[in-house]
């Protein structure tokens, strides 16, 4: 008999800010995915994506990277294509960094900031960073998914403060 739950296939993940208009460090925000192998999930990510990057496989791909937020609609866009994923991997971190190059700059600074996360049509969730003012990065959603079986989604939203070397290293920590 089949598996009636599909879970998660294929997801998108769209993320928006303005562009700072009141002078001082330019507002880049980067969407960053961490994948983790099926045997380690809580270890060293086996790959990043970021940074107008794509994973070895292309089943994750960073299709748009703005450095400033300007222009119209989505400023950063990645798709995750779960389903095509080999089962070597078992988990999937997403988050985001706010980019500390011109200076100290936290998501209280940057204004209009969301992201949205979709499969097809159906909107799965959506995250202002309202909530984490004084942080420089932040987790958002866990995908696991246990012996190849379906993906699972897990919104884990919460804040970091450093810059994005050490967001990379912990964002994978395990959370209870």
């Amino acid at each position: 008999m089949s598996n009636l739950n599909k879970g998660i296939a294929k997801a998108e993940v769209d993320l928006k800010w303005d562009p700072n208009t009141g002078g001082g460090p330019v507002h880049d925000l980067d969407i960053i995915a961490a994948v983790y192998r099926a045997e380690d999930p809580y270890g060293e990510p086996a790959y990043l994506v970021h940074f107008d990057s794509r994973s070895p496989d292309g089943t994750i791909t960073l299709s748009r990277d703005s450095r400033t937020g300007q222009g119209l609609g989505v400023d950063e866009s990645m798709v995750l294509e779960l389903d095509r994923l080999s089962d070597a991997y078992g988990r999937v971190m997403v988050g985001v960094a706010v980019q500390q190059s011109g200076g100290p700059v936290v998501f209280g600074q940057v204004a209009r900031t969301r992201l949205v996360m979709r499969e097809g049509y159906e909107e799965l969730m959506a995250v202002d960073f309202s909530g984490l003012r004084d942080a420089t990065a932040a987790t958002v959603v866990e995908f696991t998914r246990e012996g190849g079986g379906p993906w699972r989604m897990r919104p884990l939203v919460r804040g970091f403060d450093g810059d994005p070397q050490s967001f990379v290293r912990d964002m994978g920590a395990r959370v209870p």
